[in-house]
């Protein structure tokens, strides 16, 4: 069984979702990518408590938008970081308490940087 950190990747850019991925794994995740907001919630329902923290896209194609798949990542895993993107300024109107705002197009290493201190963050509560 892997005990590295988990994370789903909701991202319907299939390029972005692809650099995403990679930058997290060097960092220490393991990945699970969804593309739309539906496969998301899917993939939180089945997964119970195996993901870790949760990086997602806003505007998703579909009726299930990056606020609906971070609401419920949040009812089930209170305490466990949300990671948002979006396309230009911070959606001031809505947020996902405790969470942080990426702008759209960001650079990856702030990302791989994030990913590092979040695995790095289980790995010590795992040990100690």
């Amino acid at each position: 069984m892997d005990s590295r950190c988990r994370v789903l990747i909701v991202e319907d850019n299939y390029l972005l979702l692809d650099m995403l991925t990679r930058v997290c794994e060097q960092g220490g995740s393991s990945v699970t990518a969804a593309s739309s907001g539906e496969a998301a919630l899917t993939t939180i329902r089945e997964a119970g408590g195996a993901i870790d923290w949760l990086f997602t896209d806003i505007n998703l194609p579909g009726f299930v938008d990056g606020w609906s798949v971070a609401d419920a990542f949040r009812a089930l895993h209170p305490g466990r970081p949300v990671v948002y993107a979006s396309s230009g300024t911070h959606p001031r109107g809505r947020a996902v308490s405790d969470s942080l705002f990426v702008a759209k197009p960001f650079r990856m290493q702030p990302i791989a940087e994030l990913a590092r201190g979040i695995a790095a963050a289980k790995g010590s509560h795992a040990t100690g």
